[in-house]
């Protein structure tokens, strides 16, 4: 399988074999629901909570005698009937994390890349040799490459500071390193740009 690779002034150099390891495989669409949906929970801070009757405040005396008074009987006002009251069964902070085996991961990464890689929605471009951020740089090649107004994840050997301020001004692009990939930024992307030394590291670490 190949892909375009082009320089950062969006010229066109010519065609790159994809490593079929990382590129070729048959895409598992149940892995990547599964894998999209555990990266969704791990985002959820699980911080909604109620408050319980041994929190709320007050409601320490009867609020009236038990009888003779025609009311209703209450023995405090933290009940949950009363306004101001407690919550029943509401909600208490909790961890929503979920794992997956190692296997299964290393199968969605390369099924969400492989897939894209079949629909013909990745290019590679040489590494970034950027001394400064340079966001006309980025847009540059994106308009010269076509990609214009898409969703863009730029796959990087490594993540450095220079290479996320040249693109986080972009609207729709991201900027991931190869230890950071994850399945939902590379399915939310309509194209995946790879670098020359990402597209290596990746061949070597999914090899096996």
């Amino acid at each position: 399988m190949k892909a375009k690779h082009y320089d950062w002034q969006g010229s066109l150099l010519g065609e790159v074999d994809l490593p079929e390891s990382v590129f070729g495989v048959e895409p598992n669409e149940h892995v990547l629901w599964q894998s999209v949906k555990v990266y969704q929970a791990n985002q959820r801070q699980g911080t909604a909570a109620t408050k319980t009757r041994s929190l709320v405040s007050g409601g320490n005396t009867k609020p009236w005698k038990q009888k003779g008074t025609g009311r209703a009987r209450h023995g405090t006002s933290r009940s949950p009937i009363w306004v101001g009251g407690a919550t029943t069964f509401g909600p208490r902070p909790r961890d929503y994390s979920q794992t997956l085996p190692r296997k299964v991961r290393r199968l969605a990464l390369t099924s969400a890349m492989s897939l894209r890689a079949r629909e013909g929605n990745v290019t590679v471009v040489d590494d970034f040799a950027l001394d400064a951020p340079r966001t006309r740089t980025v847009a540059g090649f994106m308009k010269s490459a076509g990609l214009s107004g898409k969703k863009v994840c730029f796959i990087t050997a490594d993540t450095s500071e220079t290479v996320v301020k040249s693109c986080r001004n972009l609207a729709g692009v991201e900027v991931l390193s190869g230890g950071g990939l994850n399945v939902y930024d590379l399915m939310n992307a309509q194209v995946l740009v790879v670098t020359r030394g990402a597209l290596k590291g990746l061949e070597e670490a999914f090899r096996a």
